[in-house]
């Protein structure tokens, strides 16, 4: 699913027009879809009033375009024009004056007077339209709209925004100063990046997104980056098995981690490996803490490194041998953040021929480096905000305000893959493409979750995956397991990283089944297709 910036939005209406539709048809296909959406999601609105709060651009005109068609439809309803009448220009006014022609309501909001009488109606109704600002709003709003804003938020009453909830940045998903609560939004074209991170999502709440007719020549000239990742989408990514396959043919993870008192990590990470269809898995950790680690499950193998104090010291010579036959190395979770530990990510980066998962305690080795060496066969890191902070030079606040922008960065700047994690995960290609994950709930907020990320990940790599798909299917299947048992015991409370992993089979497997039952169609069509079936 496409998913663009303010700008690509901005690009794709302006070569629509350029292609030969009139701006003021896709406002009416705007308004015309809109006014769809809200009699469908609000049936009630039908019997009783609404007001449509409308500012005098563009997204006030989608405002006035469903005012008329609702009161075609016999609904009383009622538009709150923030400013004068006189003022709104274009397209908008042109829908301004269809409106009032029906001999529509119209209350010019211009004093504080006006808000106070505002906020009394608003309470009074049964549906509220938010059409005050569109996507291309970039400052805090204040004054007026910022009171009107307050006032829809303390109605009481459900509200549908028009195209995007009015204070919240189309890029970021943060409120610039104040934004609008919405129950519903319908938004046109393509769905805005701000919808699909928090806290935009919060307050975009259901969203539906409008087909207005952007012509297929702009979106291939404007060839937006970024996806939200479906099903459909990362199925065939699914590592398939022959007939005849044997443990050999789906890959030989290392998993180098584990420390005094943080062997968990390990295992997960070897665990969730193995349950993610890696052949071979073999744990590479401190040799005193062996006996643990082999604990992980029966079927890893483990590889002792030199340790001092259970803390693994570097060895370039044993990393060698080690690397002999891998396909593919998770290097971090528990290891430590210690010299000898930085030595030993550094020197991976540097030397591995395999793709490299770095997570947990490698980030913050790389972080603390002055510069990484380039990784020979790709790279992907996963940080968590904090994570993130101390790789970007930053802080948590600041990466959170702008994830996307953030991941994008990073990636680029160290040629990598990066996955930023937390709600709606953000994945970022080092040629600036991104997707947002949609899978995962907040029972997923405990210890260990990452862990079996990064096995999850590793496993896919070493069956042969590029670290781009890896890291989408990975971190798909990763929430949809997560929320899988959280539907099937009906709580997120209690959620277990080990649980997670045991559930990953079942996910990918459904996942291979979308596949196969889309390739039966395909054949039966072709079939029928040849004996002139239609």
């Amino acid at each position: 699913m496409i998913i663009v910036s303010a700008a690509e939005m901005r690009r794709l209406d302006q070569l629509t027009i350029e292609h030969g539709t009139p701006g003021y048809a896709l406002m009416e296909r705007a308004g015309q879809g809109a006014c769809a959406a809200l009699l469908r999601w609000f049936p009630h609105a039908r019997k009783r009033s609404v007001v449509i709060c409308a500012g005098k651009g563009n997204n006030g005109g989608d405002g006035f375009v469903m005012a008329r068609l609702l009161r075609r439809r016999g609904v009383r309803t009622r538009v709150a024009l923030l400013g004068r009448a006189g003022d709104v220009r274009g397209d908008a006014a042109r829908n301004l004056r269809a409106f009032q022609k029906m001999r529509g309501a119209i209350d010019e909001i211009v004093t504080s007077e006006d808000v106070a009488e505002l906020s009394e109606r608003l309470r009074d109704a049964a549906l509220i339209v938010d059409a005050i600002f569109g996507t291309g709003l970039n400052s805090p709003v204040a004054g007026l709209a910022a009171d009107v804003i307050e006032a829809i938020n303390s109605a009481g009453v459900p509200v549908f925004s028009v195209d995007i909830a009015s204070g919240i940045d189309a890029d970021r998903g943060i409120p610039l100063g104040v934004a609008v609560q919405a129950e519903a939004t319908a938004t046109f074209g393509f769905a805005k990046i701000g919808q699909l991170l928090y806290p935009g999502v919060e307050h975009t709440g259901a969203l539906a997104v409008v087909d207005i007719g952007i012509a297929p020549y702009a979106v291939d000239m404007v060839s937006p980056a970024t996806r939200l990742i479906e099903p459909d989408a990362v199925a065939g990514l699914v590592p398939r098995r022959r007939p005849d396959a044997h443990k050999g043919d789906h890959g030989h993870l290392l998993v180098i981690a584990g420390s005094r008192g943080r062997t968990g990590a390990a295992q997960l990470a070897a665990r969730a490996a193995l349950r993610s269809g890696a052949g071979l898995v073999t744990l590479a950790g401190p040799a005193t803490l062996n006996p643990i680690l082999s604990a992980a499950a029966p079927e890893v193998m483990t590889a002792s490194l030199p340790d001092h104090d259970d803390q693994l010291r570097f060895d370039a010579g044993q990393l060698t041998r080690l690397l002999v036959g891998k396909t593919g190395v998770v290097v971090g979770p528990g290891m430590g953040t210690h010299e000898d530990a930085q030595r030993t990510v550094l020197w991976l980066l540097e030397h591995a021929d395999v793709p490299i998962v770095a997570d947990a305690d490698a980030l913050t080795c790389l972080a603390a480096a002055d510069r990484w060496p380039p990784c020979r066969a790709g790279l992907i890191l996963t940080p968590h905000p904090g994570e993130m902070a101390r790789l970007d030079r930053s802080d948590s606040a600041t990466v959170q305000a702008d994830r996307v922008g953030t991941a994008r960065r990073c990636a680029a700047a160290h040629g990598c893959v990066v996955i930023l994690k937390g709600a709606h995960s953000v994945i970022a290609d080092a040629d600036g493409a991104v997707w947002i994950n949609p899978s995962g709930n907040p029972g997923m907020a405990v210890g260990g979750m990452g862990d079996v990320l990064s096995g999850l990940l590793g496993a896919l790599v070493a069956q042969g995956l590029e670290p781009a798909d890896a890291a989408q299917l990975g971190t798909y299947v990763h929430g949809v397991a997560a929320d899988g048992i959280v539907k099937t015991r009906g709580s997120e409370i209690g959620l277990l990283a080990s649980e997670v992993s045991d559930e990953l089979p079942r996910v990918l497997g459904r996942l291979a089944e979308l596949v196969e039952h889309s390739s039966r169609r395909k054949t039966q069509a072709a079939r029928h297709a040849s004996f002139g079936v239609v």
